[in-house]
């Protein structure tokens, strides 16, 4: 099923793209080689670039804080990398160990070939090992997108591991399987995840004339942020890991090795506190989803942020680290609406 619904939107993206070739034969040829990274992926004074060497992956991350602070590990989505977390690094670093990863396939960290290595154990499998690699039995776990996809099946797999659990824009699994088995909404704006099961094209869509898609996903509708929150240096930088031989398919076999798999038992409530902040204005899941999340936590925090798109840490970073802060301060379950 998940092939033939692929298949039905690989043949409108072919479509699409024949005609494109048509109009301006040129975009095939349109693309930019990239060898030296934007000057924002350079060294900063703000953070550290460390790698780990885990058990089957070596993992590139940037650290900030002194060591013998609690951990705050942070986790990048889709198409990102460790540079979607750039403001809220130095704002947590006073009180934690703040650690933003490059997920296995991503940036500077290992990029193992096949779907299989990336399947939700792997990817929570590393997380562990991570927090184990850098002295510590738990964290704070913040996470967005897949990032968030994965603190939320870390949570549920090792709870003990989780102090406290922030994530963006991404529903609890169980929340956004039971809304997408209803919602005509949500099957819609999940057409990417079907097309991205076949192999081949989602690549070629996404790199085509000079990683069109990539500079979408973050400027135009439906995923979009505003405009001006995004900077041409800062689009610069997710092309250029895009760029990165192997990384788009290592991106794109998240969704082939986990949409659409069997699920771990979600019959126990997480126990640690939790706080959900999500864009409403998100063109890949609805609001809802955030919403039903409650039920699956006994300590939830819920922030909506009115009018923000699915960047949210970037598109509105200093109401983000707010409800950050506020939360991980109290400790404590509310609910709250910010309106841009």
């Amino acid at each position: 099923m998940m092939y033939m619904i692929g298949s039905f939107y690989a043949l409108q993206v072919t479509l699409r793209l024949l005609w494109q070739f048509i109009t301006n034969p040129s975009i095939i040829f349109n693309k930019k080689i990239r060898t030296n990274p934007p000057t924002c992926l350079l060294n900063s004074s703000k953070w550290k670039h460390k790698y780990a060497r885990l058990k089957n992956v070596r993992l590139h991350y940037v650290e900030a804080g002194p060591e013998d602070k609690p951990l705050m590990i942070m986790l990048h989505g889709f198409p990102e990398f460790w540079y979607s977390w750039r403001f809220q690094i130095p704002e947590f670093s006073k009180d934690y160990r703040v650690v933003a990863l490059d997920n296995r396939g991503y940036g500077d960290s290992d990029k193992p070939k096949g779907v299989k290595n990336y399947a939700m154990d792997h990817l929570t499998g590393d997380l562990k090992e991570m927090i184990e690699n850098l002295g510590y039995t738990s964290a704070v776990v913040v996470g967005h997108d897949w990032g968030a996809a994965i603190s939320w099946a870390f949570a549920m797999k090792y709870p003990e591991m989780v102090d406290q659990l922030i994530i963006m824009n991404v529903p609890h699994p169980a929340a956004f399987a039971k809304h997408l088995a209803k919602s005509k909404s949500q099957f819609k704006k999940s057409w990417y995840a079907f097309f991205f099961q076949l192999p081949c094209l989602a690549e070629f869509f996404l790199s085509y004339n000079d990683y069109e898609q990539i500079e979408a996903c973050f400027t135009k509708e439906p995923w979009g942020a505003k405009k001006g929150a995004f900077t041409e240096e800062d689009i610069e930088a997710y092309k250029f890991n895009a760029a990165s031989e192997g990384t788009l398919t290592c991106a794109v076999n998240y969704y082939r090795a986990n949409i659409g798999r069997k699920r771990g038992s979600t019959k126990d409530k997480l126990k640690m506190p939790v706080c959900v902040i999500f864009g409403t204005n998100d063109g890949a899941l609805d609001t809802e989803m955030a919403i039903m999340s409650e039920d699956y936590c006994e300590d939830f925090t819920l922030n909506l942020v009115e009018g923000i798109s699915h960047w949210v840490q970037q598109e509105a970073p200093d109401e983000c680290t707010k409800h950050m802060k506020n939360f991980l301060a109290n400790k404590k379950g509310v609910t709250a609406t910010t309106k841009f």
